[in-house]
């Protein structure tokens, strides 16, 4: 395997349920070659979300280390040059235009300019709605709003994007496109994915299928 641009080890997790402690990830080790395809599999509770966020550096571990190329995972701006997020839930701001939508990710990074507008509208372009710049989500359907979300995580040119239940929101057959669209595009960016899915047609899809399971990979 390649030099690893994510690294998780020993990385562990639990909560509080009144007064029972749940261990939900116990030693989770993973890396992530460049541009490699992983996915992510596990019954509905398994922590499949637990551990996309701390890969994310959205929560912390409760021991174990995250890093990204080689340091650890943390601060806002260096999350947004490495990396790009796709949720379930589409997360579009409802009063911005789906390419305001893509900007709102780049500005994170500074000043917008016009090579970064131009690369929105390329994004929007290869997604399949060069049509609907100006459209707001409301105008959208499920499936196209997904498509927005997915431009917005690839606009500043990320080493990764973790895909959390992306078609969890959309019927099966605009998730078979979305799930042919998100392959595709980090196949053709040379961008590494993690998939969480709880489809196993889509996770066997991944060239690494994995399995969260009692708290462990498999």
């Amino acid at each position: 395997m390649s030099e690893a641009i994510l690294q998780a080890s020993g990385v562990k997790k639990s909560y509080l349920s009144g007064e029972r402690r749940i261990e939900v990830l116990q030693g989770i080790d993973l890396a992530i070659a460049p541009a490699e395809t992983v996915s992510v599999r596990g019954e509905s509770g398994s922590g499949k979300s637990t551990l996309l966020h701390i890969l994310a550096g959205l929560d912390s571990a409760d021991s174990g280390a995250v890093t990204w190329e080689g340091k650890p995972g943390t601060g806002a701006e260096r999350r947004g040059r490495f990396l790009g997020m796709v949720f379930q839930a589409f997360y579009l701001i409802p009063e911005l235009t789906a390419l305001d939508n893509i900007l709102m990710a780049r500005r994170i990074l500074g000043p917008l300019d016009a090579a970064s507008r131009a690369r929105a509208a390329d994004l929007l372009a290869r997604v399949g709605l060069s049509g609907r710049a100006r459209h707001l989500p409301s105008q959208l359907s499920g499936g196209e709003r997904q498509r927005v979300a997915l431009a917005r995580a690839l606009v500043n040119s990320p080493r990764l994007i973790l895909a959390d239940e992306p078609t969890g929101n959309l019927d099966e057959g605009t998730g078979d496109s979305m799930i042919d669209l998100l392959l595709g595009l980090c196949a053709d960016t040379g961008t590494a994915l993690i998939l969480v899915t709880h489809n196993p047609a889509y996770a066997a899809r991944a060239a690494r299928p994995l399995v969260l399971h009692s708290g462990k990979l498999r």
